[in-house]
C-alpha cells in the first residue's frame, strides 16, 4: 500500500519573489494529502512577503527581521515541524503531483534509509520548461578532489535513471529526510550546520549521514523541475559572497568529515584542487580570502563538531573511500512493491 506518513515541508525564502507562488502551488496541488508546509522568510525586501501572506491560511510561515542564512532558518523550520519525515525544498522547484508520494513510499524499503531524491529537471527562471530536457539532479556525488556534484547535471534526459538506487545524497532543492535520522545526526540539536550560512550544506550532511550510517535512496518515480543558478562554470557570474561561502565550506566539509584514510588515498587530487582554489583567491578573488579568516577565527567550534562526527562514526574507511570516484557512484536499491510503483506512477501527472 502507498504511505500516508506526516510530512514536513520546509521552504526557506530569500527575495524569491519571482518563484514563490509556483512553487507553494505546486506543493498545495500534491496528491499526497498528510502534509504541512512551513515557510521562513529571512527578510525579504523584493515582495516576497506580499506573496506569502496570501498564503498563511494554507502554511505556517515566519518572517524573521534578519537574513540568517538558509541553513540556520531551515533549522528553524525543522524544529516548528511534527512531521516523521521532513522534505526540503528551495522556492524556485515546481513539483509535479505525484513528487511526495513517491518520496515516502521510496523512504519505506529499507529502515536505514534516511534521505530520499527524485529527479529535478532544469527549468528556466520564468518556470518554462525547456523543450528539451535537461537534468538537474538525481542526487549528489563526491570525486576526489572533495567536489561535490549533481549526479547526471546538464544531461539530456534521454530516458536513463529510471532504476532505484542508493546514492551519496541528496540536494536539498528537494530533499526527503527521515525525522529519526535527523535527529540521529543532528549536531548541538542542529541539522544543517549554521557555519555553512549557504551552499554546500545538503553535501555536508550528506556526508555525515553516511558516516553514521544511514543511506540515501534515489526514486525515478518521483519528478521535478528546478531552477539552478550555481553552475560548475559559472562563478564568475555569482555574487562575491556566494563563492566566498563556497570556499569557506570546501574546507569546513573536510575538517568535520573528512577520515584520515580518505585524505590520504586521495592525497594528490585533494592538493591539486587545494592550489587551485588558494591560487583563484589570491590572484583573482581577493573577497573570498574571508573564508579562511572565518575558519581560523572558528577552528575550535569546527574541530569540536569533528570531534563529535568521528566518536559516532559507524562505517569503515573502506566503506566511505568507495564513494568517491572521478564517475558518480551509486549502487542497486532494492525494488518498491510493484503495487507502491503503480500506485507513484499513477499519481506523478
Amino acid at each position: 500500500m502507498a504511505h500516508n506518513d506526516l510530512v514536513s515541508v520546509t521552504i526557506v525564502t530569500y527575495n524569491s519573489g519571482r518563484f514563490i507562488r509556483r512553487c507553494l502551488e505546486s506543493v498545495l496541488a500534491q496528491k499526497y494529502p498528510n502534509k504541512e508546509i512551513i515557510v521562513i522568510d529571512n527578510a525579504s525586501t523584493d515582495g516576497t512577503i506580499d506573496i506569502l501572506e496570501q498564503f498563511e491560511d494554507r502554511c505556517q510561515i515566519v518572517y524573521n527581521e534578519e537574513n540568517l542564512g538558509f541553513a540556520a532558518a531551515q533549522n528553524q523550520a525543522i524544529d516548528l515541524s511534527t512531521g516523521e519525515w521532513v522534505m526540503t525544498l528551495n522556492p524556485d522547484v515546481l513539483l509535479l503531483a505525484g513528487f511526495i508520494q513517491a518520496l515516502v513510499d521510496a523512504g519505506h524499503i529499507h529502515s536505514r534509509v534516511g534521505s530520499v531524491c527524485g529527479k529535478l529537471l532544469t527549468m528556466r527562471a520564468t518556470f518554462d520548461i525547456p523543450d528539451r530536457p535537461l537534468v538537474d539532479s538525481t542526487g549528489i556525488y563526491f570525486n576526489p578532489m572533495l567536489r561535490h556534484l549533481d549526479r547526471g547535471s546538464q544531461e539530456v534526459d534521454n530516458g536513463h535513471f529510471l532504476q532505484y538506487e542508493y546514492v551519496f545524497g541528496a540536494s536539498a532543492a528537494a530533499a526527503l529526510y527521515r525525522r529519526k535520522m535527523i535527529e540521529d545526526v543532528a549536531i548541538g540539536g542542529e541539522f544543517f550546520d549554521p557555519d555553512f550560512f549557504v551552499y554546500r550544506e545538503d553535501a555536508d550532511v550528506a556526508w555525515r549521514a553516511q558516516l553514521l550510517g544511514w543511506r540515501c535512496i534515489y526514486t525515478p518515480h518521483a519528478r521535478g523541475y528546478h531552477v539552478r543558478k550555481v553552475l560548475p562554470g559559472n562563478r564568475r557570474a555569482l555574487p562575491p559572497v556566494i563563492n566566498m561561502h563556497s570556499v569557506k565550506n570546501r574546507f569546513l566539509m573536510r575538517i568535520k568529515n573528512m577520515t584520515g584514510d580518505l585524505y590520504w588515498r586521495n592525497f594528490f587530487s585533494i592538493l591539486t584542487r587545494d592550489i587551485v582554489v588558494v591560487g583563484c583567491c589570491l590572484l583573482r578573488e581577493h573577497s573570498s580570502l574571508q573564508a579562511f579568516w572565518y575558519l581560523a577565527k572558528n577552528w575550535r567550534r569546527v574541530w569540536e563538531k569533528r570531534g563529535e562526527i568521528m566518536r559516532r562514526k559507524r562505517v569503515n574507511d573502506e566503506y566511505i573511500s568507495s564513494w568517491f570516484r572521478y564517475l558518480p557512484v551509486s549502487r542497486p536499491a532494492p525494488k518498491a512493491p510493484a503495487h507502491v510503483v503503480t500506485k507513484s506512477r499513477a499519481v506523478r501527472g
